[in-house]
Parts: structure tokens; C-alpha cells; sequence
């Protein structure tokens, strides 16, 4: 059973008459609601943005004379006191607007597992798309008040940091995570010393330490091998997110399936339905599989228990972004597994197996998708490339009836939209249209709007966005860690006044950044039009290792040196969580880069 931290108070210089503003800390609801970000703004604006909009960070470096100035001032303890009433009604909440009346005695609907989580910038344990659907699902899902708990890993390092050298080409910068100023805690024994767990049938042995975040309702376990009891192999597991080692990256994933799985077992926390967000987690099925299996069921029947509740949800578009593992490592790490199974070898191999490419190996997805009961990709488009990847897998199926259904990716929207947008429609579409925003009926309501307003204030976020860039640029400049054709690319040049097209994605050659540069002269005309100009900002990250991503950022960064584009074209780097707020809320229009025509 799970244990709170030590009594001790996180923030011993808080005055009595604000130590709300820990547990406030110490959940991320403040970073979806802007009564509680208020909070911690109004006591240092400056402290504020240094700490990177992290209140945990900033409270333990605030002088104590401003909290108690804030305790003389009668106006931020009216503020104070109605966040805190807000924060207290939503946590006691049980009633699901789903399910109807819901416990929370350590019996869940859901165990979600995802390999990382994007939630905010203070916890940078994301790269992508992936992270930021997993981040907003279990936001949603506390909104909601579904009962669910989430499992993923402690990364001592964030993604990477992005620099740009002079050349265009990508550089990757170690980002190390402070955990003593993250919203994080150590999930206590009941020895009082941090939880540790040992991943099922691991020889030697992989022992996590067990941290949690505070996600609303939900709770976030996160694990950690990066502690002395491990050897150093085992210590480099949770090293950074995706390692690129192969056997390495096997281990990776079986502590996130196996090791989660008991993580949640040694917590006493059970679950109905577990849901696999993409295969690097897939192994979690097991471990269901073998506890119905031990309970005295054949190897059948507890996969058909099990298939029946679980849910996978696939992303990659490509046969290259699926993991697939060497049926000798498989062997290596899985033979005294498989026989608490009932299985032997062959029929253990033929659960990963690709019937397309069946000596490839071990192929996670495939993995996935035979044992689980609902499997959706992320939008309609996505499930027919996906039917159309994994139509093998059930030979005797049409294409179209392939069991691959879709949930288009959706967003957590009170964390993406800006609280001035929110105002506005607070005013014309009612103050409890968040509630109700899953509801086509509120949206009819936006001819409400003034254009007027809506531009004025879409005007006013544009010109915040160009603000931020530049500034970037200045910043970049004043530390020395900038040359002149990297603040000419940066954004130096930026105009409120023109139409501006966004693009930010990971970069990744399938992904077509460069796609509007294939008619180069019609381009330059749009770019330079003396009446109608417009600009275009990129930004977004190349794998580490995907030297090809690379040489196409460069190739973009090359074109925007060139002065036929008029300085209208940008690259912001070091794409993140604050950069992708700025350009939702800045950017005039979007692009989504179709297939080019043959």
C-alpha cells in the first residue's frame, strides 16, 4: 500500500495562512487552470518566468518578505482563498459523467502505460505527439473523473535540447531533470525509504524506484532504475527516452510492461481495463495473461479474459517506427518466462510474429494487436494505412473490416487554450461551456463572435508569439550563443502585420516539411507579394539518430538564408511544450502537408 511522503513540509518558509499553495505545487491541475497559475504569478512576475512557470521551483527560491506581503494584501487572499475552494471541490468530486458514482479504494476502470507523457515543460519526459496524446488523455480523463491510473518512467534526462549550428545542422544538448524542484514526489515503503520494486523474472535482478505525479485526480507512477541497488547496465535503463541500443531498448520496454505491471501490483491498485498507448508497453500483457494463468486457467482462456479489456492505441504510419527485437535477445530475456505461460518457444515467437516478414523478429505491434480486444489508431486516415499494414494478420479478413478502429487525436483544451480566447468565448458561449465542449451544439454558438473581437484578440496572441521568438533570438544573441545568419533563420525578421502559416512536427522525412519549397518561384511570389506577404515559421526536432531528419532540417534552415525569400521564412529551435503553446494560439493558419502529386 502506498505511503506519502515524509510529514516534513516542502516549503517551510510558507506562512500558515498560505501552505495551501503546496498542495497546489504539488499538482499539475495548476497548470491547466489560470486562477492557480495567477496564484503563483502575482507573487513575483519576474520569479515567476524564471522558474519556467514551475511554482515548485519557484516557491523554494522566493524570499520569504514577498509571501508575507502576500498575507497582508486582502485582495490576493480573496484569490487565494477561491482558487483553493475551486481545487478542494474538484478533488473531492466522485461522481463520473461516464460511469456515474465512482470509487477510488484502489480499484480502478483503467491502468494506462505509455512510455512518455507530455504535461508540462517542468517534467519533460516527451519528444512528441505521442506524449502530449498520453499527457491530455489522463488530464481529460481526471476532468472527467474517470478512475484511472497511469505508468510510465522517470527519466533523469529530458528528449534532448535542440541547437543549430552555424551550418543548419542539428546539434543535441543534454537536459537534465532537477528533481528537487520538479512536481514529483517519492512514493514511500512501509519502511519509510522510497518504494522499490522488482521487475518480474529478471536475472539479474532490475529493481525501480517509484515516484508519482499528481495529475488532477489522476496519479502518474513513474519509474526510475537509476538507483545503487542496480548494477550500472541496469542503472542505464531509464537512462533517456527511446534509447537507441537495441538490447538496451528491449529492457527499456520490459521493465515498462513487466515492471509496471508489479509497480501497480505492490501498490495494491487492480484494474478492470488496461490500455497500451503504442507497443513500447505491450508487455504488460503478459503479466496479465500469466496472473490469470497461475489463478489456474490454460493459456487460452486467459488470453480471451484478457483480450476482452484491453485496448491499444497504434500511431506510426510506417513500418519503420515499430519496434521489432531479435528473436535470439527475445530468447535471452524471455525463456524462463514463457513456461509460466504454458507456452514453449515457438509458440512464444509466434505471438511477435509478422506474417509477412516472419524472420524479422519479434514485432511489438504485432505483438499488441493479436492480444488485444479494442486496437484504434489515431485518426481515419491513420486506421487505413493501418489496416492496410497489419491486413495479414487476419488473412481471412477484407481490407476494409480489418479490426483496426480510429479515435481521432483530440486535446486537453482547457491546458491549450489561452486564457483570453477563453474569456471571449466565456462571454458568448457561457461560462460553462467548458463543461460542455464535447457538445456540437455550444459550438454553434461561436457566430455569436464578433469578428471583430476574435481578430482583435487572435491580433493581440499573434503579436505575443512574434514577441516570444524574438526575444529567443535576443537571448540567443546577448549569450553569445548566436551568429548572424542564426538570428537572420531565428525569426529576427518577423511581421505581426502578415499572414503567418505554422509548421511544427517532429522532422522526420514522411512528415513533408519541405513540401511548399517544391514550386520555389511561385513560393517566393506569396513570400514577397507588396500587398498579401506572408511568412512561415517552423520548428520541431530530428532524432537523434535520424541523420537524414537532420540533413532535411538543414536543407529548410539553407532555404531560409536565401535573400530571395525576403527573410519570411523561420526556424525556432528547440521545439517544446511553451514554443507549441505560443504557436497554437499565434499562428493565422496551419499547415498539414498532404502527399505531393505524381
Amino acid at each position: 500500500m502506498e505511503k506519502m511522503n515524509p510529514v516534513q513540509p516542502l516549503f517551510p518558509h510558507l506562512p500558515k495562512r498560505l501552505e495551501g499553495l503546496e498542495e497546489l505545487a504539488e499538482n499539475l491541475w495548476w497548470s491547466w487552470n489560470p486562477g492557480a497559475r495567477m496564484l503563483f504569478k502575482t507573487l513575483d512576475r519576474q520569479a515567476w518566468k524564471e522558474s519556467g512557470h514551475n511554482p515548485d521551483k519557484m516557491l523554494r527560491e522566493l524570499p520569504p518578505e514577498l509571501l508575507e506581503k502576500a498575507v497582508a494584501d486582502a485582495d490576493y487572499l480573496r484569490q487565494y482563498d477561491a482558487v483553493l475552494d475551486v481545487f478542494n471541490t474538484y478533488m473531492r468530486q466522485k461522481e463520473c459523467r461516464l460511469l456515474g458514482p465512482v470509487s477510488r479504494d484502489h480499484k480502478y476502470a483503467v491502468a494506462y502505460f505509455s512510455a512518455e507523457y507530455g504535461l508540462h515543460r517542468s517534467l519533460p519526459f516527451y519528444a512528441g505527439g505521442l506524449g502530449f496524446l498520453a499527457g491530455d488523455y489522463i488530464k481529460e480523463c481526471s476532468d472527467l473523473c474517470i478512475p484511472l491510473v497511469a505508468v510510465g518512467f522517470m527519466y533523469p534526462e529530458g528528449y534532448f535540447r535542440q541547437q543549430i549550428r552555424d551550418d543548419g545542422w542539428q546539434e543535441n544538448l543534454v537536459e537534465s531533470i532537477n528533481r528537487e524542484v520538479a512536481p514529483i514526489s517519492k512514493v514511500m515503503g512501509k519502511d519509510g525509504r522510497q518504494l522499490f520494486v522488482k521487475v518480474p523474472l529478471t536475472d539479474p535482478p532490475i529493481y525501480v524506484a517509484v515516484w508519482k505525479v499528481a495529475v488532477g485526480r489522476v496519479s502518474l507512477y513513474l519509474m526510475d532504475t537509476d538507483i545503487d541497488i542496480n548494477d550500472p547496465w541496469n542503472r542505464g535503463i531509464t537512462a533517456r527516452l527511446y534509447i537507441g541500443v537495441l538490447e538496451q531498448r528491449l529492457r527499456q520496454e520490459i521493465v515498462l510492461g513487466l515492471g509496471g505491471a508489479e509497480v501497480l501490483k505492490t501498490l495494491g491498485i487492480d484494474h478492470f481495463l488496461l490500455h497500451l498507448n503504442e507497443g513500447h508497453a505491450a508487455f504488460a500483457l503478459l503479466e496479465r495473461i500469466r496472473a490469470t494463468v497461475s489463478a489456474g486457467k490454460d493459456f487460452a482462456a486467459a488470453c480471451e479474459k484478457n483480450i476482452n479489456t484491453t485496448i491499444f492505441t497504434t500511431h506510426t504510419p510506417v513500418p519503420a517506427g515499430h519496434d521489432v527485437f531479435p528473436f535470439q535477445l527475445i530468447e535471452k530475456y524471455f525463456n524462463t518466462y514463457w513456461p509460466d505461460l504454458g507456452l514453449d518457444r515457438d509458440a512464444f515467437f509466434q505471438l511477435g510474429i509478422h506474417p509477412e516478414k516472419p524472420g524479422a523478429g519479434f514485432n511489438m505491434t504485432a505483438f499488441a494487436l493479436r492480444l488485444s480486444g479494442c486496437r484504434n489508431a489515431v485518426s481515419k486516415r491513420h486506421s487505413q494505412v493501418s489496416r492496410e499494414m497489419w491486413r495479414s494478420l487476419w488473412p481471412d479478413v477484407p481490407e476494409d473490416q480489418v479490426p483496426v478502429d480510429y479515435v481521432t487525436n483530440g486535446v486537453h483544451v482547457p491546458t491549450w487554450i489561452e486564457p483570453k480566447i477563453k474569456l471571449l468565448l466565456d462571454k458568448y458561449l457561457g461560462t460553462d461551456w467548458l463543461d460542455k465542449h464535447d457538445d456540437p451544439a455550444i459550438w454553434q454558438l461561436l457566430d455569436n463572435v464578433p469578428d471583430t473581437e476574435l481578430w482583435q484578440t487572435h491580433y493581440w496572441l499573434k503579436v505575443k508569439l512574434i514577441d516570444a521568438i524574438r526575444e529567443r533570438v535576443r537571448q540567443l544573441w546577448a549569450n553569445g550563443d548566436a551568429s548572424d545568419s542564426i538570428m537572420l533563420t531565428g525569426g529576427a525578421f518577423l511581421d505581426p502585420s502578415v499572414l503567418t502559416l505554422g509548421f511544427a512536427r517532429r522532422f522526420a522525412t514522411y512528415k513533408r516539411a519541405l513540401l511548399i519549397f517544391q514550386d520555389l518561384e511561385r513560393l517566393k511570389k506569396h513570400l514577397q507579394d507588396r500587398w498579401r506577404p506572408i511568412q512561415i515559421i517552423f520548428a520541431g526536432k530530428a532524432h537523434p539518430a535520424d541523420d537524414p531528419g537532420k540533413r532535411l532540417l538543414q536543407n529548410l534552415i539553407n532555404l531560409a538564408r536565401n535573400p530571395q525569400l525576403g527573410g519570411r521564412i523561420a526556424f525556432v529551435a528547440d521545439y517544446g511544450e511553451q514554443l507549441a503553446q505560443y504557436l497554437v494560439h499565434g499562428v493565422d493558419i496551419w499547415l498539414n502537408n498532404p502527399l505531393p502529386r505524381v
